[in-house]
């Protein structure tokens, strides 16, 4: 029987409790929100669901493609079975579109499309605000060895070629998405954390309406409504 322990780490969005199973934890999303490094928050119900849900389906569709993960299966409308991994304090960031921060550090044109996907990594701190860094700095700060990194990039465009296939047969354009990469116990580099509207930007395809959390950032309203028909289309195409 599966019993949930101590709790092992507060994020912004999620829970990650102890289990009594080896090398397993239990992971609880909840219905806060952020944007900015903490400094706008807010509590939209049922995010916290919708995104387990969602978050669920995407794994379970790249786990079918071949990818490594840490999920092992979903418990409950906001729980998670996971395997426990040491995260990578690396947030790994890949971009087929330009737009948010892209747009604000370096001119570029709003929406323009890459000829290839952006790979970014940024230093997971908010002491220092997720800097962005570059191979040789993760490198000197012992985060990843050279090897670690060259995998991580690997698996990042994998996801993101497999991703682009699946939101293009949900009517979505993937404009970019963070994820992150978590060790083993047996040293097996795999995809941790989630991926969800939370951490992915989407934009249908023919109005270029945001179904992502720029609708909380940029408070264009009607945030769950978006998610929510994220979730559908996602539950339609495995029927």
């Amino acid at each position: 029987m599966l019993v949930k322990g101590q709790l092992l780490y507060q994020g912004k969005a999620k829970e990650i409790y102890e289990s009594n199973k080896k090398n397993q934890v239990i992971i609880y999303y909840k219905d806060s929100a952020t944007a900015f490094n903490g400094e706008k928050k807010d509590t939209l119900d049922n995010k916290g669901i919708y995104n387990n849900k969602i978050s669920t389906l995407i794994y379970k569709y790249l786990i079918k493609n071949g990818v490594e993960t840490h999920l092992i299966e979903k418990l409950s409308d906001r729980e998670q079975l996971c395997e426990k991994v040491e995260i990578f304090p690396l947030e790994v960031i890949v971009r087929n579109r330009a737009t948010g921060s892209f747009v604000k550090r370096l001119g570029a044109e709003e929406g323009k499309i890459f000829k290839e996907a952006v790979f970014e990594t940024s230093y997971k701190n908010d002491d220092f605000g997720d800097p962005l860094i570059n191979t040789d700095h993760a490198v000197a700060l012992e985060l990843a060895s050279r090897v670690e990194l060259a995998e991580i990039k690997k698996k990042a465009l994998n996801i993101n070629n497999l991703l682009k296939d699946l939101f293009d047969k949900l009517g979505f354009i993937l404009v970019d998405f963070k994820i992150e990469f978590g060790k083993t116990s047996d040293g097996r580099i795999v995809l941790a954390d989630e991926i969800s509207p939370d951490s992915v930007r989407l934009w249908e395809k023919d109005t270029l309406e945001k179904f992502d959390k720029d609708r909380f950032r940029q408070d264009l309203g009607n945030v769950m409504e978006a998610y929510k028909e994220v979730l559908r289309r996602l539950e339609k195409l495995g029927e």
